[in-house]
């Protein structure tokens, strides 16, 4: 056990905030923080007073903001502190309302932010293994980045009568690596940035161990089981115990049902936190609008929708209601002496919108730059100096009979045209990188339109490279490959806030992806949300300010537009929809849609007719896990060799015939996890999508607060055990694999106990 010291070389004399053995001490005397994080950057500037008064009458004493160093830095050496990326006045109407602020500023971030809050610009050095390691490509930037943070945030801190008590060190790395000279590294950046308030790290509770070192203090982050929490931490140091991360919620991905928290459970853990001397911050108090195109996406690529609700007391309009009073009632019972709760601010004001119509188009292939790339086979498209948006790639199909088009990749979605006709489309989120071509009985055009979604926040995968990726390769039935080469590339790239590029608008409709445009008039600036649920997919504008993605699949039909945003008398709104709309009309609403699903407006997704293949097949091991929720290492007796895993759960420890697992991966030799960018899910005996999100993609997410889960609200229940099939995207050598149960306390189910493990090259057909 590790006795915490200051990080700093500054004494404690000079500090007015310390750490101490049991307690955080501000000006000597023990403080309990009770933290809500908001992200300024998911916030209107003009509503952050508001959100800030909210959380202040909810019963905090602190507020936590995240800084995307992305949002700063789009452009290699270029900052950007201005207007909405006022971090200092931020922190400055935080204090002017009585909060504290605890800052963490990455360089990694997370947070369903594009790439986890890092610039895009580092995937033009090349490698699947250099981000958030200490090769220098990654590191002398990121120093950089925190030596600017410190210039323009360290008269902020309390050792300079600012609000900044704390920094934070990194997130979560222990998810990652157990690479602890990395860490000192990264404290050392920011020291040199000029922090001299206390430094921390933070890491999920079974994580805790993998990254610490004495010179940080360690936080655990959880939604459920603060004993647990606070036991890991009392044996890993002195000092006082906090949760980094409780959570309120949870984001939501495109496809999937909207999320809700357990709002009974949460009161409870928060008293039991409190009454236990421990400090803690509620991820999210307000998580608000992922504005612009800044939402990210989950793994292996699950999208994240532009609302970023995430079912919090502060909802994503600012309102407060029973769930803000819970926790209101809650916290006011752990006070300060003397201490006494402002009154929430009142909600601002919304409005209604008539329903008005786009009647003017501008197709996209009509409105590509002039300016081409000529490659003999496409590459990632940060290799081009693309950071996302629209890329159209063009070549001359010789011609030939009916053949097969297969790119090596394609992120993220793709419409294929032979001769300015759809003939399908390429998925990211399906590996579906092949479509079928017609006979051509002449050379023709073949035009490829790729759609950037989002690069994927968390683990390995952030090395998320985007654009249709050579060979391109025609195939024919008779298994004979030619390689497609000579390619134009244009591309229309929407930079850091999505900006617009110059359009020739038409007064008639289009059938293809077009960009639409149309108007209506406000008498007031209110609030309201902009109904999409009868357009198809792509970002929506208003008075050229992006508002984000929106994708009729749902959970989210709406688009929050901030009142402060529009103006009296004519607002122009564009569309950009790459799918087509049903109805080319909005309005605006005066309550949001947040969970509503529309699968049969998703691109045509394969049906899974699959089947195991176990007949006959031994297992490489069998085992049984211990109980309870904590992550577990398990090796093989012999490396097993395969592109599929299987694992089937023979029983659970409640009894009852389900299984649920909120993570798995598997390790090499070393027991390092191998890289997930390219698996999928190839069968799940069943899963769970009307009572909750029991989506079998929760598996690999990376994401321990959800889970697969069996189905257990259909009527029917699929024979034999529960058993799930990941495909790896190539054949691997697997070692051993690490499980994490469904979290939470004892007796959730689908905890499994006995299991058996098959590896092979083709564990499922097709019927």
């Amino acid at each position: 056990m590790s006795l915490l010291l200051h990080p700093t070389t500054a004494s404690a004399a000079q500090q007015r905030f310390a750490i101490g053995e049991t307690d955080f001490l501000l000006d000597g005397k023990p403080l309990q923080i009770r933290c809500g994080e908001m992200h300024f950057a998911r916030v209107p500037r003009e509503y952050w007073k508001h959100r800030l008064q909210a959380i202040k009458a909810m019963g905090m004493n602190t507020v936590c903001a995240y800084l995307f160093w992305n949002y700063h830095e789009w452009s290699e050496g270029h900052y950007q502190w201005e207007d909405q990326r006022d971090a200092a006045e931020f922190c400055r109407q935080a204090q002017a309302e009585g909060l504290w602020v605890i800052l963490r500023p990455g360089p990694y971030a997370c947070a369903e932010w594009e790439m986890g809050g890092l610039p895009w610009w580092l995937l033009k050095h090349p490698g699947d293994a250099f981000l958030r390691s200490r090769d220098e490509a990654f590191v002398q930037p990121a120093r950089r980045w925190l030596k600017e943070v410190g210039r323009v945030l360290g008269a902020m801190q309390v050792t300079q009568g600012g609000p900044i008590l704390m920094v934070q060190v990194e997130n979560e790395y222990g998810f990652l690596s157990d690479d602890k000279a990395y860490m000192q590294v990264m404290r050392q950046a920011v020291l040199d940035g000029g922090f001299d308030v206390p430094l921390f790290q933070c890491n999920p509770t079974g994580a805790v161990a993998r990254t610490h070192i004495p010179e940080l203090l360690t936080v655990a982050n959880f939604g459920s089981d603060p004993a647990g929490g606070f036991k890991a931490l009392a044996e890993l140091q002195k000092g006082p115990q906090m949760c980094g991360e409780y959570y309120s919620g949870w984001f939501d991905t495109w496809g999937a049902p909207h999320r809700r928290g357990d709002n009974v459970r949460a009161i409870q853990d928060i008293d039991a936190m409190l009454n236990a001397n421990g400090s803690f911050s509620l991820y999210m108090a307000h998580g608000g609008t992922s504005f612009g195109l800044w939402g990210g996406c989950d793994r292996p690529f699950r999208p994240d929708t532009t609302s970023y609700d995430y079912d919090a007391p502060i909802g994503e309009a600012g309102w407060v209601g029973d769930k803000f009073r819970t926790y209101r009632e809650c916290l006011a019972r752990h006070l300060e002496e003397g201490e006494v709760l402002p009154d929430p601010p009142a909600r601002p004001p919304v409005m209604a919108i008539p329903e008005f119509s786009l009647d003017e188009t501008a197709p996209v292939l009509a409105n590509l730059p002039s300016r081409a790339i000529h490659a003999r086979s496409p590459e990632n498209i940060e290799q081009y100096d693309i950071s996302r948006g629209l890329v159209a790639y063009r070549a001359t199909l010789p011609a030939g009979p009916a053949r097969r088009l297969e790119a090596a990749n394609a992120r993220d979605l793709a419409w294929v045209f032979v001769g300015g006709r759809l003939v399908g489309t390429l998925d990211t989120r399906y590996r579906r990188f092949g479509v079928d071509l017609p006979a051509c009985p002449r050379d023709t055009v073949v035009e490829i339109l790729l759609y950037t979604i989002a690069r994927v926040n968390f683990g390995m995968e952030v090395h998320d490279r985007k654009g249709l990726q050579g060979p391109v390769t025609l195939r024919t039935a008779r298994d004979e490959t030619q390689e497609l080469t000579g390619w134009e590339i244009r591309a229309i790239d929407f930079g850091a806030d999505a900006e617009l590029p110059p359009l020739r608008w038409q007064p008639r409709r289009s059938s293809g992806p077009a960009f639409w445009r149309g108007s209506f008039d406000a008498t007031a600036t209110a609030d309201t949300f902009l109904d999409m649920s009868a357009w198809g997919q792509g970002i929506v504008w208003v008075n050229g300010r992006c508002l984000g993605r929106y994708w009729s699949i749902g959970p989210t039909q709406t688009m929050y537009l901030p009142g402060p945003w529009l103006r009296a008398g004519r607002n122009e709104v564009v569309v950009l929809d790459l799918t087509g709309p049903r109805a080319n009309r909005i309005a605006g609403l005066t309550t949001p849609i947040l969970d509503q699903l529309q699968p049969g407006r998703d691109l045509k997704r394969p049906l899974n007719t699959a089947r195991p293949r176990l007949a006959g097949l031994a297992p490489v091991h069998e085992g049984r896990f211990a109980s309870g929720p904590a992550t577990q290492d398990v090796r093989f007796a012999a490396v097993a060799h395969g592109r599929q895993l299987c694992i089937e759960a023979l029983d659970s420890f409640d009894g009852k015939p389900h299984a649920a697992i909120a993570e798995l991966a598997l390790l090499d030799g070393q027991g390092r996890p191998l890289n997930q960018a390219a698996w999928t899910i190839a069968y799940a005996s069943s899963e769970e999508a009307h009572q909750e999100d029991g989506s079998a993609l929760n598996a690999i997410n990376g994401q321990a607060a959800d889970y697969w889960h069996t189905a257990y609200s259909d009527a029917v229940r699929p024979l034999g055990p529960p058993r799930l099939i990941i495909d790896f995207g190539a054949s691997a050598d697997i070692a051993g694999l690490r499980y994490t149960p469904r979290q939470g306390p004892e007796g959730v189910t689908g905890r499994i106990r006995h299991y058996r493990i098959f590896v092979g090259d083709k564990l499922v057909e097709q019927n």
